[in-house]
């Protein structure tokens, strides 16, 4: 894949910082639109090279403008890019997303970022049961190599209402988030293969998909939930 992040993206957003205002952005909005038209045909990329190992029936690409109603921020526009591509659902779950910002704070992450409250108490009651599969994948090299070997996200103090607090599991069964995220710097965004590395980067989660896929989609007696 040949398809490549050009500086311009960096550059006009290290501008953007400076500038946030209505003014500016629409004095330079053509620049922008250049920019973005580029970077939809990076994400489609990206799209196109996942679905060659895995089921994404959407990508999302997300605006420019900020929400700022409820926010005391009230700058307008955001200085990245953003994109989620999601799986083929319910048989498949998970998803990626790739953040593209400047000052190396770009980054890629998956995982599950708000799980519904069934499928989190699922998720829950699996590890409780039998931790030995998830354990095995977080442990795993090649995995671990690439994402780490703990969950980020957010989780409760102690354990959640009907699970105990001592049992051997507490450390996955109190996470309220299960993710995972990969920074990159901008010099390894802007090289020509920064696609191949964000694509094998997703590949390498494949295992802790396909689990949780299972896991979501069966009872606690692996039954499955699903209407065939």
């Amino acid at each position: 894949m040949s398809i490549q992040i050009s500086n311009s993206l960096f550059a006009y957003f290290k501008r953007l910082e400076k500038n946030n205002n209505r003014d500016w952005f629409n004095e330079n909005k053509q620049e922008f639109k250049t920019i973005e038209k580029d970077v939809k045909l990076f994400y489609k990329a990206l799209f196109d090279t996942l679905n060659t190992h895995d089921e994404i029936d959407k990508l999302k690409v997300f605006r420019i403008y900020r929400d700022v109603r409820f926010s005391k921020n009230k700058l307008p526009y955001k200085t990245h890019f953003g994109g989620a591509f999601n799986r083929v659902k319910p048989r498949l779950r998970g998803g990626y997303y790739l953040h593209i910002q400047p000052n190396n704070e770009s980054f890629i992450a998956t995982g599950f970022w708000e799980p519904a409250k069934e499928d989190l108490l699922r998720i829950r009651r699996e590890f409780e049961m039998d931790d030995s599969e998830i354990r095995a994948i977080l442990e795993n090299k090649k995995f671990n190599t690439v994402w780490g070997n703990t969950f980020e996200g957010d989780e409760v103090k102690t354990a959640p209402r009907g699970f105990d607090k001592t049992h051997k599991s507490i450390d996955l069964i109190k996470k309220k988030q299960y993710i995972f995220t990969r920074k990159f710097t901008d010099k390894e965004v802007l090289d020509i293969d920064f696609i191949n590395k964000v694509d094998k980067s997703f590949k390498a989660v494949r295992p802790f998909f396909d689990y949780m896929s299972d896991v979501l989609t069966t009872d606690l007696n692996g039954v499955s939930l699903l209407d065939w």
